[in-house]
């Protein structure tokens, strides 16, 4: 039995210098759809032809090709960190919130691979 129960749905986040332009790329390129900009946050999010899959688009200045980060989704993402945690799982800071959005927290396996936890706070 796992520590954690995750959702069915995962996001694979990216980091781009423009995610305007990338959402763009991918919508033209790939068939993907916009489903958000969330301008304050310097965050994109499509949904991909893939069921329970979507592409984030985290902009940054230097972006680092080839670091995807994984999104996991969790229904209460207090009680996920805090088991991950008994189990000397390694988080990267405090859980960040965005009001009415989602809550996040950043977790790495035994290897220093970035991980995501995410919990859905729009409904």
């Amino acid at each position: 039995m796992s520590i954690v129960s995750l959702d069915n749905t995962i996001t694979l986040a990216l980091s781009v210098r423009d995610r305007h332009a990338s959402a763009e790329w991918y919508e033209k390129t790939l068939g993907f759809k916009l489903r958000m900009h969330i301008d304050e946050a310097g965050w994109s999010e499509l949904q991909t032809n893939t069921d329970g899959v979507t592409l984030g688009l985290g902009e940054q200045t230097e972006p680092q090709p080839g670091n995807s980060v994984p999104v996991f989704g969790v229904a209460d993402i207090a009680s996920a960190r805090s088991a991950l945690e008994e189990a000397n799982v390694k988080f990267d800071g405090e859980t960040e919130t965005i009001d009415g959005m989602v809550s996040i927290a950043t977790f790495y396996d035994p290897d220093g691979n970035a991980l995501m936890l995410a919990q859905d706070l729009s409904s």
